[in-house]
C-alpha cells in the first residue's frame, strides 16, 4: 500500500498487495480481501479518533505535568503523533493485511508443535518495557474477547471453513481484537513514543477502537453468510427442554415474564457505540416530569397538531434570523425555556388562520427546547468572564438545539461532534478570551464569531460540525504552542537571571572579604563596587569559580587594591579595559578609566582625560549587568496582580521570620504556612488574583519558582509574563484575600455544566416528590 492512498478507498491493488502471498482458492481468497476492504472503510475513522484523544490527553498531563522533564516528554510525544499519525493508520492497516496473508501459518497445528519443541538456545532477562507491553495487550485482547465473543466464535468458524483449519480463536485469530491491538502497537512503534505513552496508548485504542468493532464483525459475517459459509451457524446453543420441578417457596415463571426475557436477551450485548444504551434523554425526561409534579404526556394526549421535524427545523431556522435582528438583552430574554418555546409556537403558527388547530410542539420537542436551555443556562454560569465568551455561549444555542431535536445522540454521546464543538468552544472562550479588547485578544475573538456565524447559517449536521471542530482545534494549537514558546523563553530568562544573582552575591562577597582588608577610596572603589563587580560575576558565569580565567581576574582585583605587586602596569590596564568592555562599557570610556586610575598612558593623553570624580559619578550611572531601563510589558488585564503593596515587597523572601531586634515587622503565621504550600506546588499550577476595586479576575499560572531566593515568575495563558512577585508576597496575597490557587479540574466545564444541571433536576424531583404526600395529607 501507497502512503498517499486513501485507506477508505474500495480493495484494489493494495489489497491484492497485502494478501499476494496467500495460497488459498478463488473464492476464498475473494472473500478475505473483501473482509480486508471492510476493515479498512470500518477502522479508519476509530483510528483517526483514538488518534485525536491521544494527542488531546498527551497536551492535558503536559499542561498539569509536575516537572519539566515530564512536560518536555509529553510534548515530544504530541508532536510525533501530529507528524506521524498518517503513516501510523497506513502501517496498521497494513500490519492487518499481513496477518491475514499469514493465515496459512497461523493456522498450521505442524509449525505450532515444531515452534513447541524447539529447544531453547539462549536464555536473556525479560525487558520489563516488553513485559508490560505484551501485559497491556493481553488486557485489551481480553475485554475485547468477552465483549464481542459471540461475534468472534461466529467469525473464527467462518474464517477456519475458508482456509481449511481448526476454529481460529484468541490471538489465532487475525481479525480478533489481541491481534488488531498488536498491529497498532507494531505500527505505532515508528512513532518512537516513551513506554508510559505507548500503554496509555493502548488504553485509547481499548476505548476509541474495540467498542467500533461490533459494527465491523456483523459486517463481515453478514457478508461471509450470505455468501453461504455456514449460514445456519448459531453463536449461541439452543435452549434445551427440560422438566423443571417447582421447588417449594419459589415461584413458578409465568407467561407474562417470557416477553421481558425475550426481549433482554434480544438485545446486543457488544459494546458498540448503539449498544447497551443509558438513555439519557429519557432519564433526564423523566426527571424533567417529575419536577413539574406529574407524569410525562404522551403525544396523543397534546391537543391541537404536532409539529413534525421539519417544520421544528424551519420554525427554529426563522427563530435563528429573528434573534440576529434584536438587541442583546432581548436576545437572553428570548433564550430563556419558557420564552423560547412561547417564540417557537409563534413561528409554527406564522400565518395560519384564528379559527385553525395550533401547531403544539410533541412532549419530547418540548422537553428537549427545555433540556437544552437548562443545559446553557449552566454553562452561562460556569463562565469566568463576560462579553465575548457569554455572547459566543447565546449565539451557539440555536445551532445545538436544531441538533439536538434531530439527533438524540446529542445527550447520550460524549464524543458527538455538535457536543464537542460547543465543550470546545466554551472552554477556549473561557480560557483564552479575558473579557478586554486587548489586541491579543481579537484574532481568537473573529476566529470563533466566524465559527459561530457559519454554525448559524448552514444547515445542522455532523459533518458541519466536525469541519468547524478541526478548525477550532487548529488554530487553537497554533495558539498553544506560542505560548509554550513565550512560557520556554521566559523561563530561560528568569533561570539566567537568577543565576546570574548567585554570581553577583558570589562576586560581592569576594569583594567583601578584600575590602575588609584594604578598603578602597575614589575612583577605584567606584570602578570595583560598580564596574569590575560585574566582570567578576561574568566570569564567574561563563567558567566557574575554579577556572584560571576566574582566578586571573581575581589577581587583577587584587593588585588595584595593592595586595598584590603589579610588575607590567601597561598589561594590567589592557586587562581592565578589556573585562570593561565585556559588561557594556564603551571603549573610549573603558581607556579613560583604565588610564585614569593606573596612569599608565602618555602624559599628553593623561591631560585630556576626564577628571576622577567625573570618571566616578559615570561609573555610579553606568547601568548593571543584567538590569534593563524599562523592563517588558508584563501581561495585560491584571490588574489584581498590579496590587501587590510596597509593604508585601518589603517582606523577607525567606521562610524563617526575622528576628526581634531588627525592628522588621513580625511575618503573620498564616502567611508563612501558605508559603510553605506554594513551595510545594508543582510547576503549572493556576492561580486567581482579583481586583480589589473592579472586582475583575485574571488567571495566572505558576511555571517557575526558585528555592533559593523566592522569585517566582507567572504567566498568562497566553505566555505572556505577568507581574514579578516572591513566594512571600504571593503568599501574603492569598492570605489578603486577593488572590487564590484554583485546583486542578478532572472534568471538562461542559462536563461539570451537565452535572450541575442533573444534580439541579433531581433535587427538584426529589422536592416535588416529597411535596405529594404532604399536599395529600392536607387534602
Amino acid at each position: 500500500m501507497n502512503a498517499g492512498q486513501d485507506l477508505r478507498r474500495p480493495p484494489g491493488s493494495h489489497s491484492a498487495d497485502c494478501l499476494q502471498h496467500v495460497r488459498w482458492p478463488a473464492r476464498a481468497q475473494q472473500l478475505i480481501e473483501t473482509s480486508y476492504s471492510l476493515c479498512v472503510e470500518g477502522l479508519h475513522e476509530p483510528v483517526r479518533h483514538c488518534l485525536r484523544e491521544f494527542e488531546r490527553q498527551l497536551f492535558t498531563l503536559a499542561d498539569h505535568a509536575q516537572r519539566s522533564d515530564e512536560q518536555h516528554k509529553c510534548f515530544a510525544s504530541r508532536q510525533c503523533v501530529l507528524q506521524g499519525q498518517n503513516r501510523l493508520a497506513q502501517s496498521f492497516m497494513e500490519q492487518v493485511g499481513k496477518g491475514l496473508s499469514e493465515l496459512d501459518r497461523t493456522a498450521d497445528p505442524s509449525a505450532e508443535a515444531s515452534a513447541e519443541v524447539t529447544p531453547w538456545h539462549t536464555l536473556e532477562l525479560l525487558d520489563p518495557s516488553v513485559q508490560e507491553i505484551s501485559m497491556a495487550l493481553e488486557q485489551v485482547g481480553a475485554r475485547g474477547d468477552t465483549r464481542h465473543r459471540r461475534a468472534l466464535y461466529e467469525l473464527g468458524y467462518r474464517l477456519a471453513v475458508l482456509i481449511g483449519s481448526p476454529p481460529l480463536e484468541g490471538p489465532g485469530l487475525p481479525l480478533g481484537p489481541y491481534a488488531l491491538a498488536k498491529a497498532f502497537q507494531h505500527a505505532s512503534t515508528e512513532l518512537g513514543l516513551a513506554l508510559e505513552h505507548q500503554v496509555l496508548l493502548l488504553q485509547h485504542f481499548d476505548r476509541s477502537v474495540l467498542p467500533a468493532l461490533a459494527g465491523l464483525y456483523s459486517a463481515i459475517n453478514l457478508c461471509w453468510q450470505s455468501d453461504g459459509i455456514l449460514p445456519q451457524l448459531r453463536s449461541v446453543p439452543a435452549p434445551r427442554h427440560v422438566n423443571r420441578h417447582s421447588r417449594p417457596g419459589m415461584p413458578e415463571a409465568t407467561p407474562a415474564s417470557e416477553p421481558a426475557a425475550t426481549e433482554s436477551a434480544s438485545k446486543p450485548q457488544g459494546g458498540g457505540p448503539g449498544e447497551d444504551s443509558i438513555h439519557v434523554l429519557e432519564s433526564l425526561r423523566d426527571l424533567l416530569a417529575q419536577r413539574r409534579g406529574g407524569q410525562r404526556m404522551a403525544t396523543g394526549e397534546i391537543a391541537g397538531q404536532v409539529a413534525s421535524e421539519d417544520e421544528l427545523q424551519l420554525a427554529l431556522g426563522a427563530l435563528q434570523q429573528h434573534l440576529a435582528q434584536v438587541t442583546d438583552h432581548a436576545s437572553r430574554e428570548l433564550r430563556s425555556a419558557g420564552r423560547l418555546r412561547e417564540e417557537l409556537l409563534a413561528q409554527l403558527n406564522l400565518g395560519q388562520p384564528a379559527d385553525a388547530p395550533r401547531t403544539q410542539l410533541s412532549s419530547e420537542q418540548g422537553d428537549t427546547v427545555e433540556l437544552v436551555a437548562g443545559l446553557f443556562e449552566q454553562l452561562g454560569q460556569q463562565l469566568q468572564h463576560g462579553g465575548n465568551a457569554r455572547s459566543l455561549l447565546h449565539n451557539l444555542q440555536l445551532p445545538v438545539l436544531r441538533v439536538a431535536v434531530a439527533d438524540h445522540s446529542f445527550f447520550e454521546k460524549r464524543d458527538h461532534p455538535a457536543r464537542q464543538l460547543l465543550d470546545t468552544v466554551t472552554a477556549v472562550a473561557n480560557d483564552w478570551l479575558d473579557g478586554s479588547d486587548d489586541e491579543s485578544n481579537r484574532p481568537l475573538a473573529t476566529k470563533l464569531e466566524q465559527l459561530v456565524n457559519r454554525a448559524n447559517q448552514e444547515p445542522p449536521s455532523a459533518g458541519l460540525y466536525t469541519t468547524l471542530l478541526a478548525d477550532i482545534e487548529h488554530h487553537l494549537a497554533l495558539l498553544t504552542r506560542k505560548a509554550q514558546a513565550a512560557e520556554r523563553r521566559h523561563v530561560e530568562a528568569a533561570q539566567g537571571r537568577e543565576r546570574l544573582d548567585q554570581a553577583r552575591h558570589r562576586a560581592g562577597t569576594l569583594m567583601a572579604e578584600r575590602f575588609a582588608q584594604s578598603p578602597p577610596r575614589g575612583l577605584l572603589r567606584a570602578l570595583l563596587d560598580r564596574a569590575w563587580s560585574d566582570v567578576l560575576a561574568l566570569t564567574l558565569l561563563r567558567h566557574g569559580e575554579d577556572s584560571a580565567a576566574f582566578r586571573t581576574q581575581l589577581a587583577i582585583t587584587d593588585q588595584l587594591l595593592g595586595r598584590l605587586p603589579t610588575p607590567d602596569h601597561l598589561q594590567l590596564q589592557q586587562e581592565v579595559e578589556s573585562g570593561l568592555q565585556q559588561i557594556g562599557m564603551h571603549a573610549q570610556e573603558a581607556v579613560q578609566v583604565a588610564q585614569r586610575l593606573l596612569g599608565a598612558g602618555t602624559q599628553e593623553s593623561a591631560v585630556e582625560l576626564p577628571s576622577a570624580t567625573d570618571l566616578a559619578l559615570r561609573l555610579k550611572q553606568h547601568q548593571r549587568l543584567g538590569e534593563q531601563h524599562a523592563d517588558p510589558a508584563p501581561a495585560p488585564a491584571s490588574p489584581a496582580v498590579k496590587s501587590v503593596k510596597p509593604a508585601a515587597v518589603a517582606k523577607a523572601t525567606t521562610l524563617s521570620p526575622p528576628a526581634p531586634e531588627t525592628g522588621l515587622p513580625a511575618v503573620d503565621p498564616r502567611e508563612l504556612h501558605i508559603e510553605q504550600h506554594l513551595r510545594k506546588l508543582p510547576f503549572g499550577s493556576w492561580f486567581e488574583f482579583v481586583d480589589p476595586t473592579s472586582g475583575q479576575i485574571a488567571r495566572r499560572k505558576l511555571v517557575w519558582y526558585s528555592p533559593i531566593s523566592g522569585r517566582c515568575l507567572l504567566v498568562s495563558r497566553r505566555g505572556q509574563r505577568g507581574e514579578e512577585m516572591s513566594m512571600a508576597q504571593l503568599a501574603h496575597e492569598i492570605a489578603s484575600g486577593r488572590a487564590c490557587e484554583v485546583p486542578a479540574e478532572s472534568e471538562s466545564l461542559l462536563d461539570r455544566a451537565w452535572r450541575s444541571f442533573t444534580g439541579n433536576l433531581r433535587q427538584s424531583a426529589a422536592l416535588a416528590r416529597s411535596a405529594k404526600p404532604v399536599e395529600s395529607r392536607h387534602r
